[in-house]
Formats: structure tokens, C-alpha cells, sequence
């Protein structure tokens, strides 16, 4: 099954929340103020959050006005135009080797099942890969990680429960680079209630990172659950005062009819999407591609 079709499924709550309510509101055939207010509620619902739907829908008041559309599909075209646009703004990221990927997030988003399927992806892409077992704090995410690893037949350093993430992490480097290893993805704990000891371990993981192997692609991924909505904003914002994050991994796309807040991010956070987890098996996580995206909403 190709992305467009496995996106396309993955969304199929989300555009029947979206395209179907707009569609209806198309049909009155009226594009006057109260369609406005109406697709900014519509928006809102399905969470693409208050500001941002203020701002989608006020462009596109105003570019509709300019170009003078009043034919209900053409404003469905210039809606899909406008969010477009703001996905082509953003840096995207192009993965380069050998890397190393430290993935971050809360626990239960689906950290350690995504880094499984990440770790078939860059297989299957002829990639040699290796898994770190840096959340020591949960005895069940070392063990599931290693699940993982036999499962997709790939090397993993880990330690005991309690260990030293940034030990692990320096275990996993040397083993990296003695073996010359594409792409290294490290786990790491998501304890948010203890916020100063978790921004320590991440600092002190980032320096052993930069320091043990500098010639390394360095990248940060935070792992959101898709079906939170617009609380997975205030995770990025938690994880923002201590870490720098370069791209968002959007878990249980196929199980919510919230993926609007992919948009919210991309507007609040200017930060892109570079994978989403669209079904339960080991091969349902691909590549975010924004045009498909948009295209699959409505």
C-alpha cells in the first residue's frame, strides 16, 4: 500500500470530521461572514486550534475577496492553497548519515514502539541501524525496546534499570562508530513530573552526543499522540524549555479524528513533521508528506 492510500486511511477520521462539516457548510452556497464564523468553529473542533483557525480563515476572507471567489469549490481550492503555503515555509528535514536520533516525548505517545518502527524503516531503506536503551527509569521500556530489536533483527545497547542514561548513550556511540553504524536511535525517558532531573539527563545525553561523536548528523524528535489534540502543543512547550527539537513524530493518526493539530503545530512551533504512525503493524510509520496530508483533509 502506498503513502498516499496508507495517509489516506490514517486520516479517514479526521477528513470525515473536517470535509464533511465544511462540505455541508459549502452547500448553503452562501460565502458570506457567517460561513467565515462557521469554518473557524468548524476548524476549531477538529483542532487546529483558535488562533490558528483565526488566522487560516482571515487569509483566506481576505485572498477570496481579492481574487473575487465566490463558487464554493474554488473556495475549498484556496483553503487547500493557504495551508499549502504554510507547509512550504518550513525547513523540512532530509535525514543524513550517519545519524544519530535521540527521541524524546511523554510516556505513553508510543516512544518506544515508534523507535521499533523506525528501526524497520531505516532497514528496509539497507540502513545499518542501532538501538539505545536510554530510558533506564521504566524497566518495561528496555525491555520492550529489546522486544524490538529481535524482532526487527537489530543490535541494541542497553544497561539495568536505574543505570545512567548518558552512560548507555556513551556505550552506544562507541559501539556506533566501532562499527560503523548509519543510524543510531536512542530512547530516552519521559518523566515530565520530575521536569528538572529529565531536563539533566537530556542536556547531559545532548553533550556526550556532541562531544563523542561531532561528525555525526545530530536530530531530536518528539513523539506526540496524535489523539491528545491540542495538548500535544503543551508537551512540545514542556520539552522546548530544556531541549532543542528539530521534528515531530505524530503517533495513532489512524485512530483520531484530531489530526487538524498537525496543523496548530506547523503554525505555532514552525516545527515539521517527519513521520506519522499510521496503523498498528511494524511497516505503519512513513514519512509526513504535507501536500498528501492536505490533499487527504478534504
Amino acid at each position: 500500500m502506498g503513502l498516499f492510500k496508507k495517509l489516506g486511511n490514517a486520516l479517514r477520521k479526521t477528513r470525515e470530521a473536517i470535509a464533511r462539516k465544511i462540505d455541508a457548510l459549502l452547500s448553503h452556497g452562501e460565502i458570506d461572514d457567517d460561513f467565515y464564523d462557521e469554518l473557524t468553529d468548524i476548524l476549531i473542533s477538529c483542532d487546529v486550534g483558535v488562533k490558528t483557525s483565526l488566522d487560516i480563515v482571515e487569509n483566506l476572507r481576505i485572498r477570496a475577496r481579492k481574487n473575487k471567489i465566490r463558487n464554493a469549490e474554488d473556495v475549498k481550492n484556496e483553503l487547500k492553497q493557504i495551508l499549502k503555503e504554510e507547509f512550504a515555509s518550513l525547513n523540512q528535514i532530509s535525514i543524513e548519515y550517519p545519524a544519530i536520533i535521540t527521541i524524546i516525548g511523554v510516556n505513553g505517545v508510543g516512544k518506544t514502539t515508534t523507535i521499533g518502527k523506525m528501526a524497520k524503516y531505516f532497514k528496509d531503506k539497507k540502513k545499518d541501524v542501532l538501538l539505545v536503551a536510554g530510558d533506564t527509569f521504566r524497566a518495561a521500556a528496555s525491555n520492550q525496546l529489546n522486544e524490538w530489536a529481535s524482532r526487527t533483527k537489530t543490535r541494541i545497547v542497553k544497561q539495568g534499570e536505574g543505570a545512567d542514561s548518558a552512560a548507555v548513550v556513551f556505550d552506544g556511540i562507541a559501539s556506533a562508530k566501532a562499527k560503523n553504524t548509519d543510524v543510531v536511535l536512542v530512547d530516552t525517558a519521559g518523566r515530565l513530573h520530575t521536569k528538572t532531573n529529565l531536563m539533566e539527563e537530556l542536556k547531559k545525553i545532548d553533550r556526550i552526543i556532541s562531544r563523542e561523536y561531532p561528525q555525526a548528523h545530530k536530530y531530536t524528535f518528539i513523539v506526540l499522540d496524535s489523539t491528545t489534540g491540542q495538548n500535544a502543543l503543551s508537551q512540545i512547550s514542556a520539552f522546548n524549555e530544556f531541549v532543542k527539537i528539530d521534528g515531530i513524530i505524530l503517533t495513532k493518526l489512524d485512530g483520531t479524528a484530531k489530526g487538524g493539530v498537525i496543523i496548530a503545530i506547523e503554525k505555532e512551533y514552525s516545527l515539521p513533521v517527519v513521520f506519522v504512525g499510521v496503523g498498528e503493524g511494524e511497516n505503519d510509520i512513513e514519512e509526513f508528506d504535507s501536500d498528501d496530508f492536505i490533499d487527504n483533509l478534504f
